[in-house]
């Protein structure tokens, strides 16, 4: 018998203001946001632990953060582990306004 791949799907719901990730159409993870007129702040980022270390909250910071970008918005990362992967990837800078450090 042959081994299927499950399906990673990655949905903005704006109703709920967060980036969610799904596989095989069940809950996965998800990315919280607030919504300005020129920005997305992300605010918090999970992914339940049963998919841990799978690369999903790598794959989902990437479809949000691009989503983002082809709409014309700037990004502020509160969230810890958005804020980390933007770090790794400079491509993203000129759109990046990173919070005042506590």
């Amino acid at each position: 018998m042959e081994k299927t791949e499950p399906e990673l799907t990655i949905v903005n719901n704006r109703a709920a203001s967060r980036y969610e990730a799904l596989i095989d159409g069940r809950p996965a993870g998800y990315s919280t946001y607030e919504e300005g007129p020129d920005r997305v702040t992300f605010v918090h980022t999970v992914v339940r632990s049963r998919f841990e270390g799978g690369g999903i909250g790598s794959r989902l910071a990437k479809f949000a953060i691009d989503d983002v970008q082809v709409r014309g918005l700037r990004i502020t990362p509160v969230c810890s582990f958005v804020r980390a992967y933007l770090r790794r990837h400079h491509e993203y800078e000129s759109i990046v306004d990173y919070p005042a450090e506590d």
